[in-house]
């Protein structure tokens, strides 16, 4: 197994780093932090060029809004020097759920475990 998973790494990207990913890393990546979801933060030249390594699926959903607004350049600190003051009526930050089982699914959805009994439909029926 070693093998193939050396060339799937040569050749992907969404399991993980890539090996010029990873070269690049280490020659020139600065760690600048890692988020609660253990994603860890890189720059170089001083901040011109950042980027993440994710922990586990590489979904962009996945990173905490204050470090997305450092990789987009929106502020210049990371949060680890900078922190962003959270309101208390804030909720944590979470992954996008579409396409999973904890998927929001409205009230009457077919998706729902215990879907509503429909009384006031009738389905239409060809005579």
């Amino acid at each position: 197994m070693g093998i193939l998973n050396t060339l799937a790494r040569a050749v992907t990207w969404w399991n993980g780093q890539s090996f010029g990913t990873q070269l690049h890393t280490w020659r020139k990546g600065e760690r600048v932090g890692e988020d609660g979801q253990g994603n860890i933060f890189y720059q170089s030249g001083g901040g011109e060029k950042r980027w993440v390594i994710y922990n586990g699926e590489s979904e962009a959903s996945r990173i905490d809004p204050e470090w997305h607004g450092w990789l987009h350049y929106t502020w210049s600190e990371p949060p680890t020097k900078a922190p962003l003051v959270h309101k208390d009526w804030e909720k944590p930050h979470q992954e996008n759920l579409t396409g999973t089982a904890a998927a929001y699914a409205p009230q009457g959805s077919i998706r729902r475990a215990n879907p509503v009994d429909r009384r006031d439909y009738e389905a239409w029926q060809p005579e």
